[in-house]
C-alpha cells in the first residue's frame, strides 16, 4: 500500500478529543485498509465506519451531523492543504 494510514496517530486524536462516538470516514481505495483502524479504535471508543462514497474532506456528509459523533476522522488520498 502506497498510503500511510497512521493507526498511532488516530487513537492518539482520539484520546486527546475524549470522543466517545467516532465516525471514520475513508476515501473508496482506502476502505479495504479500514479494518485495523476500527479494530484498534474501537477499543477505547464506539466506532462507526461511513460506507458511503468519500471524494475528500469538501465530502463530508451532513446527515452525520445527527448521530452525535464527538470527531469524524477522514482518510483521503492527498495530504490536507491549509
Amino acid at each position: 500500500m502506497q498510503y500511510e494510514l497512521n493507526k498511532d496517530k488516530v487513537l492518539e486524536l482520539i484520546k486527546k478529543n475524549k470522543a466517545k462516538k467516532v465516525c471514520l470516514q475513508f476515501a473508496d481505495g482506502l476502505k479495504p485498509e479500514s479494518k485495523e483502524i476500527y479494530d484498534a479504535a474501537k477499543e477505547i471508543c464506539e466506532v462507526y465506519l461511513w460506507g458511503n462514497s468519500c471524494f475528500g474532506a469538501c465530502d463530508t456528509p451532513i446527515v452525520l451531523e445527527k448521530y452525535g459523533f464527538d470527531l469524524i476522522i477522514q482518510f483521503g488520498h492527498s495530504k490536507w492543504k491549509n
